[in-house]
């Protein structure tokens, strides 16, 4: 069976890139004869202000990639469409709206000659805009079925128009970094990952400032820029409390930020799925994190981590109280298993 998947890989970064290059990996050592449509130039700037490609692949690259398709040339997208005319399954991977326009062109090209399937990361973005739906409503009724990574997100795929629709959770993607087990208290906390209003840091700081002699670091790239989040460090009068590094965390940089923080905190206000948990656990650490989305599926509370209701500034400086309440950080350590990704993924390529 000949497989494409049209999608991010190697150079691009982060966990969209990462997913289809591991679906990619796994599709192939399952027998299956697999192509990587991948992106020269994937979106212009002014859509993704952050850093969109690295120099050093974040796991093993996919031999069996075309990078080809740019944003500016839609005869591009025609013309990948008609290459895919062969294949048995086409996989359009699905991280933004603004990616309809040449999904739309690659359908055309391919004129039905393979079933298609959206693999919808989120079938719509936490921060939407006015275009975001009608855009998804045309791309989804033009494929075969979607493949959700949630009950909540299979729903609004079939409220926008696509009535075959399966879901599977998000399956692991990591670096192997192996638990580290116990270590000695620094009362630091991390915030790791792309800064955006839906992630909540800005309630992490309004709790942090209600609990003493509690430190943070904020590792990731700043979509709005960090000038904001900075003044509110100083209102907070959090200046000494929080180490602020904005930018792209390569990968060999990852373990020394999770070795210097007591948990990894997810104050996200709501989420789909993220690997965010489990990248936590993979390098031993517990985490904190808000009910929404797929979070509380990975953690267990009071076990490897603590589960605090959304949206709330008192809530979660409650949770930190909690988590520095004598002995409580190192149960919590010892609590923290590292997941084994085989199960989720044979699940996953049943439900392709």
């Amino acid at each position: 069976m000949r497989v494409a998947i049209v999608g991010p890989t190697f150079p691009y970064k982060g966990g969209g890139a990462q997913h289809t290059t591991e679906l990619a990996h796994r599709l192939a050592r399952a027998g299956y004869d697999v192509v990587i449509e991948s992106w020269k130039a994937q979106y212009p700037s002014f859509l993704y202000p952050g850093v969109q490609t690295i120099d050093t692949p974040e796991g093993e690259p996919y031999p069996g990639t075309r990078r080809i398709l740019d944003w500016r040339r839609p005869d591009g997208w025609i013309a990948c469409g008609r290459r895919l005319r062969g294949a048995d399954l086409v996989i359009l991977t699905v991280l933004s709206p603004v990616q309809v326009p040449p999904y739309l062109g690659i359908l055309h090209g391919l004129r039905r000659r393979a079933r298609v399937i959206a693999l919808c990361h989120n079938v719509l973005p936490h921060e939407t805009k006015p275009y975001d739906r009608p855009l998804m409503k045309a791309l989804l009724k033009r494929v075969d079925g979607v493949l959700a990574h949630s009950e909540a997100q299979a729903a609004l795929a079939r409220e926008l128009g696509q009535p075959f629709v399966k879901v599977a959770p998000l399956p692991p993607h990591l670096p192997s970094a192996g638990v580290t087990g116990a270590g000695g208290l620094n009362r630091r906390l991390l915030f790791f990952g792309i800064v955006r209003p839906y992630k909540g840091l800005d309630l992490l700081l309004r709790a942090l400032a209600r609990v003493p002699d509690v430190s943070l670091t904020v590792a990731g790239e700043f979509w709005g820029g960090t000038e904001a989040t900075t003044t509110l460090i100083g209102e907070l009068g959090l200046t000494d409390r929080v180490e602020l590094r904005p930018g792209y965390v390569p990968a060999d940089d990852v373990p020394k930020l999770f070795a210097g923080a007591d948990a990894l905190v997810l104050p996200y206000r709501s989420a789909t799925a993220s690997q965010n948990v489990w990248l936590g656990h993979e390098h031993g650490v517990p985490v904190i994190a808000t009910r929404v989305g797929a979070l509380a599926d990975n953690v267990t509370d009071d076990v490897d981590g603590l589960l605090v209701e959304p949206g709330s500034a008192d809530a979660l400086a409650d949770a930190l109280r909690r988590f520095y309440e004598p002995g409580t950080p190192e149960r919590l350590r010892a609590g923290v298993k590292a997941v084994d990704p085989e199960p989720y993924w044979s699940a996953y390529l049943a439900a392709l």
